[in-house]
């Protein structure tokens, strides 16, 4: 720097610093994911140590509880509903839109590819650049990435209530039940809709709201002298 001694611990606090500002917000909100998971690894397992003593069992280790049903169960539900919302979420907005919502493109776009937009640019990421298939992979790969984790996390819901399950069947002393045939029971469809429901609710609010409500600042928000009628960002 002309006139100025190079300092570079000022200049690596300078580099972390830009590095956070440029990164805020996903860093933010992983810090919330690892302050609430950790908060629901440790009341989830006080709760279940809770529930095994009132059967005259010995509660279970903090490691032994990340493999329970109880733990899989209550983490994998609620992340296949996000999965699912979001998946859906990007594929409809491909097709469908909503007049005057900041959540929908606006209503003269086309459905399909912009204009130009799968055209190699300088910085283009590599798979536009190299085109074929995977630019035809890549064009999809938001909706094709939150889908496999839906499925994923799905998977993961039924294995941890399953065990949860038969594991208050057990306690109880009655009778267990197979993997493939709980896919069928009314508990663990019960677990999925109560949370698909709120997803579906906070999207359809989220759509509608936007029409005629502003919040300065915000990209999820019009700006706030744009018409109710004004579509998208």
């Amino acid at each position: 720097m002309v006139g100025k001694e190079y300092n570079p611990h000022i200049f690596n606090l300078m580099k972390r610093a830009n590095f956070l500002t440029r990164n805020a917000l996903s860093i933010t909100f992983f810090l919330l994911l690892a302050f609430s998971i950790i908060g629901q690894i440790y009341t989830g397992w006080k709760e279940h140590n809770d529930f095994l003593n009132s059967y005259d069992q010995p509660g279970t280790s903090m490691s032994a509880y990340l493999t329970s049903g109880h733990f899989l169960q209550a983490t994998f539900e609620n992340w296949e509903s996000e999965f699912f919302q979001m998946a859906l979420f990007v594929i409809l907005t491909v097709f469908m839109k909503q007049e005057g919502s900041s959540e929908s493109r606006p209503m003269e776009d086309g459905s399909g590819d912009k204009e130009g937009e799968c055209e190699p640019l300088k910085n283009s990421p590599w798979p536009v650049k190299k085109g074929g298939l995977a630019l035809r992979i890549y064009k999809h790969s938001l909706s094709i990435v939150l889908t496999l984790l839906f499925f994923l996390s799905f998977g993961l819901h039924w294995y941890g209530s399953f065990l949860d399950y038969n594991e208050q069947q057990a306690l109880e002393g009655l009778p267990l039940t197979t993997g493939i045939a709980y896919l069928g029971h009314s508990k663990f469809w019960f677990e999925s809709f109560q949370n698909w429901q709120s997803e579906f609710l906070s999207i359809f609010a989220i759509i509608f709201l936007s029409i005629y409500l502003r919040q300065a600042g915000s990209s999820q928000s019009k700006k706030v002298n744009a018409p109710h009628s004004e579509t998208g960002e």
